[in-house]
């Protein structure tokens, strides 16, 4: 097993990059959001890959660049009723490079008004102040059953 390293001042870094994306996704505007990835991030879901990218879960999918952050913002925004989301950080862990952030999402589906909450775990890594890893793994199944027709 291989122990990973930290540097020093990297976890108080990482801590600050993590808690100001925080931030700005709780303000919810998508550009100065996706100003704190790098242009090359390493995002991905834990949904099936058959189900990425369905008309009413568009947001859901892999995303590579600075610019397809922004979109996940945007389309997530969209998908969802203005002022009914709610996301609850429970925990933020960090080590060296990488942060888990541990919660629970609750929103109200907008094509179907059907309210959800969806516990989460997102293991965040910065590099050079920027967000380079953005994995989520979420209750699927409870925002599936929201956009449900």
């Amino acid at each position: 097993m291989t122990e990973p390293t930290d540097t020093p001042g990297s976890a108080t870094a990482t801590r600050a990059v993590v808690r100001e994306l925080l931030r700005r996704i709780a303000e919810g505007d998508p550009e100065r959001i996706a100003a704190l990835y790098a242009d090359g991030v390493d995002w991905r879901l834990s949904w099936p890959e058959a189900e990425h990218g369905r008309a009413e879960t568009p947001w859901i999918r892999h995303r590579g660049t600075r610019e397809d952050a922004a979109d996940h913002y945007r389309t997530l925004a969209a998908h969802h009723t203005p002022g009914e989301a709610d996301t609850r950080v429970e925990r933020v862990l960090v080590d060296g490079a990488d942060a888990v952030v541990l919660g629970e999402i609750r929103q109200t589906a907008a094509p179907t008004g059907r309210p959800y909450r969806a516990g989460f775990a997102l293991h965040l890594t910065v590099t050079d102040g920027l967000v380079t890893r953005h994995h989520v793994y979420e209750d699927s199944l409870a925002v599936a059953r929201a956009f449900a027709p």
